[in-house]
């Protein structure tokens, strides 16, 4: 098991989702939890779990913002080092999927996933990295599978994780020296809100969850859960001489071509 105790992570998206399962898993090792995200109900929610997974209530800092806005991303950062006076660990997680394709997405829908999945990331690390540097911290960015292979009907979305894996690799090599670690993990289908929050119905989600079976050797999709416990391997000492690595979470997805 990972050791975290005593640590300080920051860690956006995590009112749902990858987040919320990362902010709960990390409470269980004893790690002290910046949570940033967009909707404060359920950023308290999961605030309650973490305090129900052992940590005292001063431990986790919940910070409501969105940070597409740059005014947000430097609030979440401030205030983590206010609270805690140190940074140990960044899990950016904070990302949206948009449908759609070259025939049929719009400008408009690639300015906003960038911002989101891309420009928030690079703007929060860079505001991290001098706190990073002091504790000779890590870095784990949420990526894909979208990231390592081409899926169509989602253009966009596999533009912001190709870019989001070139960002881990670059920074890596950039902090090396530094001994700062910069690593992301490439979820498949993993089961979580994203989907049906860009515009896919239950009926059609539950139609997507059965196919997962097929498309993943594994002959099933992902949860949360075992996506924390790899984001908890990479932020760890346990993981101390991997840096630039992408490590794939898809049940063997990115693997796989049709025949």
């Amino acid at each position: 098991m990972a050791s975290l105790a005593g640590k300080v992570a920051l860690i956006t998206g995590a009112s749902s989702g990858i987040g919320a399962g990362t902010a709960g898993h990390f409470a269980s090792l004893g790690c002290y939890l910046a949570l940033c995200g967009r909707n404060e109900e359920n950023l308290q929610k999961v605030g309650t779990a973490c305090e129900a997974n052992g940590l005292d209530k001063d431990k986790v800092l919940l910070i409501v913002g969105d940070l597409s806005k740059e005014e947000d991303c430097k609030t979440a950062v401030e205030k983590t080092i206010q609270h805690f006076g140190q940074l140990d660990v960044l899990v950016n997680n904070a990302g949206i999927l948009i449908n759609g394709t070259i025939e049929t997405a719009t400008l408009e829908e690639y300015d906003t996933i960038m911002n989101i999945n891309v420009r928030s990331m690079f703007h929060i690390t860079m505001l991290s990295v001098p706190h990073l540097i002091k504790t000779k911290g890590s870095i784990v960015n949420v990526s894909s599978v979208a990231g390592l292979r081409s899926f169509p009907g989602i253009l966009l979305y596999n533009m912001s994780k190709a870019a989001v894996d070139q960002f881990t690799n670059t920074v890596a090599l950039e902090l090396a020296s530094k001994q700062v670690r910069v690593n992301s993990v490439n979820p498949g289908v993993i089961i979580t809100e994203v989907h049906k929050r860009a515009g896919m119905s239950d009926e059609k989600y539950t139609e997507f969850l059965e196919r997962s079976k097929t498309t993943h050797a594994l002959g099933r999709p992902g949860t949360t859960e075992e996506v924390a416990k790899a984001i908890a391997f990479l932020a760890s000492d346990d993981s101390s001489f991997i840096t630039a690595t992408q490590l794939p979470l898809d049940g063997g997805r990115h693997a796989m071509c049709p025949r």
